[in-house]
């Protein structure tokens, strides 16, 4: 099996690739050809006719969450790519929004309609094939894995003021929808778990839910030893404290080799062994 980086926050220095805030994975496991995650401009596209990644195939596509750096180069990807299914988590067509600002995928499911692209919801565990699958509904055990009050989603509801904040929507003139911001939990969010000879690869894309909590769920689902976890932990700006718990934490799961990137933050970066750029190439045997 293999993953390849087609975006991350940089870029080999001198490289050609195109760096952006957001990250996309294309996935080869043998029996299965698919892309976990979009990024944010599109731009993964091109990297991906840089490093002579053929999109031409794609059939499937995984989004990790709604958020604008994971999703919104999903419609990049139907340019070059017949893509008849996405998995999502749960929720995911719950607005996104960081300090009130929208930041979500810009796209609906009336979207995916018109474009005759089924939608598959993962809610616990959803194989894509015999060595891999899509993992969601991750418990939360951890206190110190906390979620930035930033992070908000938006409901509807006709009229009332609940809700933390609200503001009105009139959709078809005849009456008015209240939008609620309430915090976001990151119920959409999913990861991928990969099983190579040593054991499972979980490969996440910003770890909101916390990365403990993550591999603590996963490790309930399957038996299977985790031996390895890449992608965003979503530890930019994170204390001296809640690093070294997250370290201690993913040793005691037996996680030997941890490649971090996009919102790891570079603190965290620092004290693991390597990191992975666009372009970065991981097999797994």
């Amino acid at each position: 099996m293999t993953l390849t980086v087609l975006i991350e926050n940089n870029a080999p220095e001198g490289s050609k690739l195109f760096a952006e805030h957001g990250l996309s994975f294309f996935v080869e496991t043998g029996r299965t050809k698919f892309i976990f995650d979009c990024g944010h401009t599109g731009a993964a596209v091109d990297n991906a006719k840089i490093l002579g990644v053929n999109l031409s195939e794609i059939k499937i596509v995984a989004l990790s969450h709604s958020h604008y750096d994971h999703a919104a180069g999903f419609k990049k990807f139907l340019s070059v790519a017949p893509i008849e299914k996405v998995f999502t988590g749960e929720n995911f067509w719950e607005e996104k929004f960081s300090d009130e600002k929208y930041r979500g995928c810009g796209f609906d499911e009336k979207f995916l309609a018109k474009k005759n692209i089924a939608q598959i919801v993962c809610r616990d565990v959803t194989p894509l094939d015999e060595n891999s699958w899509l993992v969601g509904n991750f418990k939360r055990r951890y206190d110190f894995e906390t979620i930035p009050k930033k992070f908000l989603r938006a409901r509807f509801k006709s009229g009332g003021t609940a809700g933390m904040l609200s503001t009105s929507k009139n959709f078809s003139g005849s009456h008015t929808l209240e939008r609620h911001f309430v915090p976001d939990d990151f119920s959409d969010e999913i990861v991928l778990v990969l099983r190579g000879q040593d054991g499972l690869m979980i490969v996440v894309a910003c770890a909101h839910r916390g990365i403990l909590n993550i591999v603590a769920s996963v490790s309930e689902k399957f038996s299977a030893p985790i031996v390895s976890v890449i992608g965003g932990l979503h530890l930019a700006g994170a204390t001296d404290e809640r690093i070294s718990l997250t370290l201690g934490g993913l040793k005691n799961f037996g996680v030997k080799k941890i490649l971090p990137c996009h919102c790891s933050g570079e603190n965290f970066v620092n004290r693991c062994d390597e990191k992975i750029l666009a372009g970065s190439v991981i097999k797994i045997k």
